[in-house]
């Protein structure tokens, strides 16, 4: 039998958390935004980001770009440390 091709029982686990991991930042992005009263098309176009991005990251499908952060806080009105923060409670994201 060959190991070429195994793939583990836990990576589908592990996938899921990351995804967990990535919707639990999305939820704390978006609560901030809903809070300053900006729409994703508004947030987005402040950080330089197209809505679909914003939105993707928002619903925990896409992995953010570090280099999105700090333009997302300016956008959202947190100072970085703030972004830094959220960052660092699901940094099992990255």
């Amino acid at each position: 039998m060959s190991m070429d091709n195994y793939v583990s029982p836990a990576s589908g686990f592990t996938e899921g958390l990351h995804h967990d991991w990535r919707r639990l930042f999305g939820i704390m992005i978006q609560d901030v935004r809903e809070f300053t009263a900006l729409s994703v098309n508004e947030a987005a176009q402040l950080a330089g980001m197209r809505a679909t991005e914003w939105a993707a990251l928002e619903n925990g499908e896409i992995v953010v770009d570090p280099a999105w952060l700090r333009p997302m806080a300016d956008a959202l009105g947190i100072r970085f440390d703030q972004m830094q923060t959220m960052v660092h409670t699901c940094q099992f994201v990255w």
